[in-house]
């Protein structure tokens, strides 16, 4: 593995490989076992799209790994004033150990590994959310002690989570449920790939006949950052598109649910089923933190 661009680029082994260090880093954290296993790097963030999650947990996690996280907002960088992505990542190549980008477009991210001579890591694009996934693959994997054989039901919006999240599943052994709109489907890439993997994948338009015996119960806003212009008719396209009481009696009784937060309570989720669930999607939340120093020390501990 040279950088985390999109969960489609990780093979199973990749994936089981940064759970088992994302686990034993977590472990190591909570016991106050000390792993400055990046003392001296320096990560480099840049962030084109604001964000709660992704920045906090990457600067604590450089911090306790021992290196040191730069923040760069697209306002400061040359980069929002136009100068190319190859530009900035052959300059910050010279300067840093790793970049982080969160952006839009997934071109940015992979034009930053082409021409970049340091790890890039996907913070999030408008195609994938890897960090996220791989976040959710642990927790999955902490309530339910395993993936495969596992049922995994997605409710909602066909965007990079819905993307990220049915190739990290059907790559760990799990089947997958899509409840999506019409006109809000994954891309042709995602179920191309999805068509591999024969009756372990289904897209269908009914959110409870999705859940139904589903182990894991997964939903993401109706309208993502820089869709605030569509809010009101993809509220109308997704009604009915909620986690509730019905959908949640059609899964299994021990089912979870997980949420990518922020979460529109009443929208994509009852405050209900969500505060019923709270500690599984807090603990997901945290495991961004443990799952992304996993990815830093993997691909820049020996850089």
């Amino acid at each position: 593995m040279k950088h985390l661009l999109k969960m489609l680029d990780l093979s199973t082994v990749e994936i089981t490989e940064i759970l088992d260090l994302a686990d034993q880093l977590k472990y190591e954290l909570k016991n106050g076992i000390q792993h400055k296993r990046l003392e001296g790097k320096t990560l480099g963030m840049i962030f084109q799209k604001s964000s709660t999650r992704t920045r906090v947990s990457f600067e604590t996690g450089m911090y306790q790994l021992g290196g040191h996280p730069l923040f760069l907002s697209s306002k400061d960088l040359q980069i929002g004033r136009g100068e190319p992505v190859q530009d900035t990542a052959r300059v910050l190549s010279r300067y840093v150990n790793g970049i982080m980008i969160r952006t839009f477009e997934q071109k940015e991210v992979d034009d930053l590994a082409q021409y970049g001579s340091v790890p890039i890591i996907n913070g999030l694009t408008d195609f994938a959310h890897p960090c996220q996934v791989l976040a959710d693959l642990m927790t999955i994997r902490e309530f339910k002690n395993k993936l495969e054989g596992l049922k995994f039901c997605f409710i909602g919006d066909g965007n990079n989570m819905a993307n990220s999240l049915t190739v990290g599943c059907l790559k760990m052994g799990m089947s997958v449920s899509l409840a999506c709109p019409e006109g809000y489907y994954p891309p042709a890439e995602i179920l191309d790939f999805a068509k591999t993997y024969g009756d372990k994948f289904e897209l269908v338009n009914d959110p409870v006949a999705a859940a139904k015996n589903a182990d894991v119960i997964y939903t993401d806003v109706w309208a993502s950052m820089g869709q605030e212009g569509e809010a009101e008719k993809r509220k109308l396209a997704f009604k009915g598109y909620q986690v509730n009481d019905e959908v949640m009696a059609a899964a299994k009784p021990d089912a979870m649910v997980q949420h990518c937060l922020p979460a529109h309570r009443e929208e994509e989720i009852t405050e209900k089923v969500f505060e019923a669930h709270a500690a599984e999607i807090f603990e997901e939340a945290e495991n961004r933190l443990h799952a992304q120093k996993a990815v830093m020390v993997l691909l820049m501990e020996n850089k």
